[in-house]
């Protein structure tokens, strides 16, 4: 099994930024990619970036494109993503996922989710 453990929501003001972690542990050593995604209440669940496991290559949603991004730390086990220019609308939980298969994409299959982590922007 692998764990994941997110990190670092709270709440900021629109225009404001924020960084989330989401540290691994466990039998990580077939895990090829990892995700983020968001839901807000009433809302589907909505894909935000991948990013490969060695952290070499990223994918951004077209949604938060320009605004958000990830990131890798090898020794840390830990991925971020880095928000900016936060505006009301990304509030949401936010999730981080891991993925045996190696794809950066939309539409890619997940296999371990974290508990997610709370962001709430306010106006």
């Amino acid at each position: 099994q692998v764990q994941l453990v997110e990190s670092g929501g709270g709440l900021v003001q629109a225009g404001g930024s924020l960084r989330l972690s989401c540290t691994t542990s466990g039998r990580t050593f077939n895990i090829r990619a990892m995700g983020w995604f968001r839901q807000a209440p009433g809302k589907e669940r909505e894909f935000l970036a991948a990013i490969s496991w060695s952290g070499g290559s990223t994918f951004d949603a077209d949604a938060v494109k320009g605004r958000f991004t990830s990131s890798r730390d090898n020794a840390k086990n830990t991925v971020y993503l880095h928000m900016n220019s936060l505006k009301p609308e990304d509030t949401a939980v936010y999730y981080c996922a891991a993925a045996k298969g190696y794809c950066l994409d939309y539409g890619c299959p997940y296999d371990y989710w974290g508990q997610g982590t709370q962001v709430s922007v306010s106006s």
